[in-house]
């Protein structure tokens, strides 16, 4: 297994090379520091990354920047290269009376053209501190001829409960915020910008720092497991609850937190459980910098009890299970207290094994074709079709909503598919000659061959289904995610990846069943589909968030409005 590894080590020059569409950022997978894209050049792309409150933020919207990232056709010729640093947070506010805050942050962004804020993405919540090591990494792209608003805001969360509509006015929850834009954070002397936070008349809230480093280019993921054995004792009537947080060196001599073990309670002889790491987060392709690993006993209200610590590195934990891998646990301050002192304890490595992650276009690059699916909501809250207010309105001069939708979209995905043959489905319509109600008819009227040649088949099939279906309802989805989930289910090797479009303009009204259709695609019960459903919405109807989240949770469910 040894030599096998460190084939691979050698062998990440290779993947490195590779380009075209992410670079240093996986198209398929987003748990990577928050980046952004600068250049040499004002017009081209590159990576910044950040971390978040002493820590990492990460995030977990891997479908929005696999989106992002498929249709941004010029970071497919720019070539990226990416950064990586640390968000820290210091001294917040104490809301809690009998213990200390349990801080989250949440990243907000402003769009170019409209000044609303966004919520971009959130880091985990950690109990009873006031100075957190987040681990959760975010994305953003960074262009050096933008400015790019940033909100950071800090709350103290006490309930479960994801809404955070009403924190920004509760002063009991809400811990501070700060402005700035990505631009400040890069520029600022040696990338690294200390603001203090704010928000809260009369209250000093803390401070938070953001900085910068450039990240490599390697797509490696690391996968092992570690062990210890003879940990020092620290509860007073137990053993140790023992937890290794892991670390990564900065340039400059700094260590930034980039993985944090589960407990494991009442033990001097702990086994944790395998854990996975892109390899970027732990040394940014630098096999020889130095990685380092804390050692702590937990403690409910906070603050835990070091243990020990010591220091390796990534070609080291290479080597696998081996002597090499046994690292000794050192407490420097007992070291000098105590003459015979050795150690705290030994951890070992149990297992090592290094994949690399395949984005998006290396599918495509090895023939995967997308099979793209659209379904058009036919229900009579459209409005007649007759008259100008319908959203299916047939204007003689220029194309009605659902024709714009399909062309914005079917325009770009049918370069991916090399017979260009679609099928196109309706839903909520009576159909003739005996007027039952379908929520899963052909447009082209062929039951056996729904396919439709290219975007102008399907418009045409379209418009010839608006002369002859009676608009009805209700409106339900999970007939045609059925449908295209039947196909799906029959491929397996890869070679398509299935996308249904669905076009609407109301709520659903069978959210139980296209939920369970759904998450069914993910493998729930059913071998994985590799396959996707996409929502455009034409009024203001929206996705109910609670109803819908498992699904999004899951990457399979993505919502749009045009």
């Amino acid at each position: 297994m040894e030599g096998d590894v460190m084939d691979k080590v050698e062998a990440t020059a290779t993947v490195c090379d590779f380009d075209p569409i992410s670079g240093s950022i996986p198209a398929t997978k987003v748990e990577i520091t928050v980046s952004c894209r600068s250049a040499t050049e004002p017009s081209r792309a590159q990576s910044i990354c950040f971390l978040a409150a002493r820590a990492t933020l990460q995030l977990s919207d891997k479908m929005a920047l696999q989106y992002q990232q498929f249709y941004d056709r010029d970071s497919v010729t720019a070539r990226k290269t990416a950064n990586q640093g640390v968000l820290c947070c210091r001294n917040l506010l104490d809301r809690d009376t009998f213990s200390k805050s349990d801080p989250l942050l949440v990243l907000y962004t402003q769009g170019a053209e409209c000044k609303q804020w966004r919520e971009f993405g959130r880091t985990e919540v950690i109990d009873n501190t006031l100075n957190p090591d987040f681990i959760r990494k975010y994305i953003l792209d960074y262009f050096f001829e933008e400015k790019q608003n940033l909100r950071f805001d800090v709350y103290d969360i006490d309930s479960k409960s994801p809404d955070l509509a009403k924190h920004p006015t509760d002063f009991n929850d809400f811990l501070g915020q700060v402005h700035c834009t990505l631009g400040e954070i890069v520029g600022s002397p040696a990338s690294r910008l200390e603001k203090p936070l704010g928000g809260i008349p009369g209250k000093k809230c803390g401070t938070i720092i953001l900085s910068a480093e450039e990240l490599g280019n390697c797509r490696d993921y690391a996968t092992m497991q570690f062990c210890a054995n003879k940990l020092d004792k620290k509860d007073f009537f137990g053993k140790s609850d023992p937890f290794m947080v892991f670390y990564r060196s900065n340039e400059d001599g700094t260590f930034t937190i980039c993985h944090k073990t589960e407990v494991m309670k009442n033990t001097l002889h702990p086994v944790w459980q395998p854990f996975s790491i892109p390899v970027r987060a732990l040394c940014n392709g630098d096999y020889e910098r130095a990685i380092k690993a804390e050692v702590y006993d937990w403690d409910r209200d906070g603050s835990h009890d070091f243990i020990g610590e010591f220091t390796t590195s990534y070609k080291t934990l290479c080597r696998g299970q081996n002597q090499l891998n046994v690292h000794e646990v050192v407490n420097a301050k007992k070291k000098i207290k105590k003459k015979r002192y050795i150690n705290s304890g030994t951890v070992s490595l149990l297992s090592f094994n290094v994949e690399s992650e395949h984005t998006f276009l290396d599918y495509i690059k090895g023939g995967t074709q997308i099979h793209f699916t659209v379904a058009i909501d036919f229900t009579a809250s459209n409005g007649n079709p007759s008259q100008s207010t319908s959203l299916h309105y047939m204007n003689p001069y220029q194309m009605n909503a659902y024709a714009m939708a399909l062309k914005a979209v079917g325009e770009i995905i049918q370069d991916y598919d090399s017979d260009k043959m679609f099928p196109a489905l309706g839903f909520g319509a009576k159909l003739p000659p005996d007027g039952r109600v379908s929520h899963e008819f052909p447009l082209n009227g062929n039951i056996e061959n729904p396919y439709c040649n290219g975007m102008q088949g399907i418009l045409d099939a379209y418009h010839q289904s608006l002369k002859t279906v009676q608009l009805y309802g209700p409106t339900n989805f999970a007939p045609v995610v059925n449908h295209v989930a039947s196909y799906a289910a029959a491929v397996q090797d890869g070679s398509q990846y299935f996308v249904l479009l669905i076009i609407t303009d109301g709520v659903i009204s069978d959210m139980a069943q296209t939920k369970e259709a759904i998450v069914n695609t993910l493998g729930r019960g059913s071998p994985e589909i590799p396959s996707q459903v996409n929502r455009f919405t034409l009024s203001e109807a929206e996705l109910s968030p609670s109803a819908s989240s498992e699904a999004q949770e899951q990457g399979a469910l993505t919502h749009s409005r045009l």
